[in-house]
């Protein structure tokens, strides 16, 4: 996210809006301008859980206006 307050509010709405929790890592456990979102899937996810994260996903990024990495050809 590179961003502790970006990383902080995703977190919140990902577990208020969609039940989903994910851990924000921010300094001093990384350094200053590469906070980020710790995921921990386990084998009782299902496909259409990662579906519907991935679009809360696109969705928050778009919201909290997250630069995204251009796409790989």
């Amino acid at each position: 996210v590179g961003d502790p307050v970006h990383t902080k509010m995703i977190s919140d709405m990902l577990l208020e809006e969609h039940g989903v929790y994910v851990q924000p890592i921010n300094y001093p456990t990384v350094p200053k301008g590469t906070e980020r979102l710790r995921f921990t899937p386990s084998p009782n996810h299902t496909d259409a859980m990662m579906d519907d994260l991935v679009r809360a996903m696109d969705r928050l990024w778009t919201h909290c206006n997250v630069a995204r990495m251009p796409v790989a050809a």
